[in-house]
Parts: structure tokens; C-alpha cells; sequence
């Protein structure tokens, strides 16, 4: 980081001395801090280029989720672009463990919140694109989820990964899922909720206090299920969380198939961005999706 660049964001912050900065991992495009200055300790998240963008994204998010009132993200205390670099800073949380119940109950509470429609009352998407990790994310309003899934998430990711040469089978098989859209999803009468988008386990903990809390979201509004599901995908989410979710919102019938189809959109992604190691596990769902329905 540059010396402009820090001086920029303790100068944002109030402190006129300078601060104790440690470099905290770098995660893809962007890079992690911690900054301790003036008795308060900050988690700083910077990211430069064309990805500058990701962090007024995640910026938004937060305010987002915590103008619901109903789960804890880390307090927003600045954002801004310098130069070619976005930043952000939050409170700094100390992790206890990974998401519990807890958690579960808080984040059916964030969906059952109400959530923002488009400017002529559409129900799905969200007022910008934002992303998906390193990948953009489309969030154009719809009034059709079986459309706003298709044309926002499945088919930007299916066409992506054909630029990125994963063609055969992988395309053949995403095409078919794209047409049998209506029937995946036939008699789920989809209530809107705000959410988080990228809920895996790496963006949701248990906090030294006892309370839950979730963070670098990828909002939008749009069915419950994907937040569950991507719980479900790679693992670290507790029985204990998911049970109190259930308890708190039941989830509907079909869902075991829903999981397959949404999580579907994140290991397309997973695809894309980190290439072959992901293209047999998506294969496996493209194929049991499809057969699941008879086709």
C-alpha cells in the first residue's frame, strides 16, 4: 500500500497521527488490513483497477443489511476511492468460532424483512450490479425469479465459461438447464428477501461476544433458498445453525433440488475463476438437475 493511500484513510478516519498498520491477507483482487489507531482498531479492505468497484459494492451491502436491523455485519466507519484504489474500513470483530444458531435465527430474520422493489415494482434484483468474488454480477430488476435467475446468474456464467474455453458437455448440459428452468422451479411461489449472495463460510462467523455476524455480501433481493443453500456448498455451517433456521422459517418443499440448482450458479463461478479443479463437480449437478426431471 502506498504512503499516500494511508495517509488518505487515517485522514478519513479522524486521526492525525499515524497508525499501526499489519498487512491481514490478500484475497483475490483485493488486499486486507488491520489498522490500529487512536485507541480503535480498524479491518481494512482496499482493491485497485477495474475491481475498485468491488468495494463501493460492499460498502452498499453492509448498509444494506444493517439498515434491517435483524443481523450484525461490521459497522461501516468509511469508504472512498483514491486515485485508482477503493477502500473501505470497518470495525474490527474478533472471531470466537464458526456460525452457529445463533446466526441461523438472525439471518431469517434479514429475510424476513422487507425488502426493496425496482422502480416499477419489480421484486428481484437490486439498484446496481455489484459481484460475485472477482466476477461481476448483474442485478438488473426483474418481476420473474425463474427469469432473473436465468438471465442475471445461470447464463452470464455458462457464457463466461465458454470465453474461458469450457465447452462440450459442461455448455450442452447448461443449456438444457436453462430451458428446464420453469419446470426446476415449478409450484415455488418465491417470496422476496433481501439477501446476502455469498454466504459461505468464510463470510459468516461467531463473534467473541456470542453473536453471529456475516460480512463481504453480495446483495440482492431475491429467494431465501440461495442464502441456505450456498450454506450447504462448501461446509463450516454447523447442524445447529441450519436447524434454527428451519425452526425459524420453515423451508418449503423441493428444496433439496432448489440447493442443487442455486448452488449450481456458484460453482459455475467457482469455474471461472479458479478454473478445471471445479468443472467435474458442476458436470455432476448439471447432470442430476436434468435428471431430476426426467430429461
Amino acid at each position: 500500500m502506498s504512503d499516500p493511500l494511508r495517509l488518505a484513510i487515517e485522514q478519513a478516519l479522524g486521526r492525525e497521527e499515524p497508525g499501526q498498520w499489519r498487512h491481514a491477507g490478500t484475497t483475490g483482487p483485493t488486499d486486507a488490513w488491520s489498522l490500529a489507531t487512536g485507541g480503535a482498531r480498524y479491518f481494512v479492505k482496499i482493491a485497485a483497477g477495474r475491481h475498485a468497484d468491488m468495494i463501493a459494492c460492499e460498502a452498499d451491502g453492509l448498509r444494506a443489511i444493517a439498515a434491517t436491523h435483524t443481523i450484525r455485519v461490521p459497522s461501516l466507519a468509511a469508504a472512498a476511492l483514491h486515485e485508482q484504489s477503493g477502500w473501505l474500513a470497518v470495525e474490527w470483530l474478533e472471531i470466537a468460532g464458526p456460525p452457529s444458531a445463533c446466526l441461523g435465527n438472525a439471518l431469517a430474520r434479514l429475510h424476513r424483512a422487507q425488502a426493496p422493489r425496482g422502480p416499477n415494482g419489480e421484486r428481484f434484483g437490486w439498484h446496481r450490479d455489484n459481484w460475485i468474488g472477482a466476477t461481476p454480477q448483474a442485478n438488473t430488476w426483474s418481476d420473474d425469479w425463474c427469469t432473473f435467475f436465468r438471465e442475471r446468474r445461470l447464463a452470464p456464467q455458462l457464457a463466461l465459461a465458454a470465453a474461458n474455453g469450457h465447452a462440450g458437455a459442461l455448455q450442452r448440459d447448461g443449456e438444457r438447464v436453462l430451458a428446464a428452468l420453469p419446470a426446476l422451479l415449478r409450484g415455488h411461489d418465491v417470496a422476496p428477501s433481501l439477501v446476502h449472495g455469498d454466504l459461505w463460510a468464510g463470510n459468516a462467523a461467531t463473534l467473541a461476544d456470542g453473536d453471529g455476524a456475516v460480512f463481504d455480501p453480495a446483495v440482492h433481493v431475491g429467494d431465501r433458498e440461495v442464502d441456505v443453500a450456498m450454506t450447504e456448498l462448501f461446509g463450516g455451517f454447523g447442524e445447529d445453525f441450519l436447524a434454527a433456521y428451519r425452526n425459524a422459517w420453515p423451508l418449503d418443499a423441493g428444496y433439496p433440488l432448489r440447493r442443487e440448482l442455486y448452488n449450481l450458479y456458484h460453482l459455475l463461478n467457482h469455474v471461472n475463476l479458479f478454473g478445471a479443479a471445479y468443472v467435474a463437480r458442476t458436470q455432476r449437478t448439471l447432470a442430476a438437475l436434468l435428471a431430476a426431471i426426467g430429461r
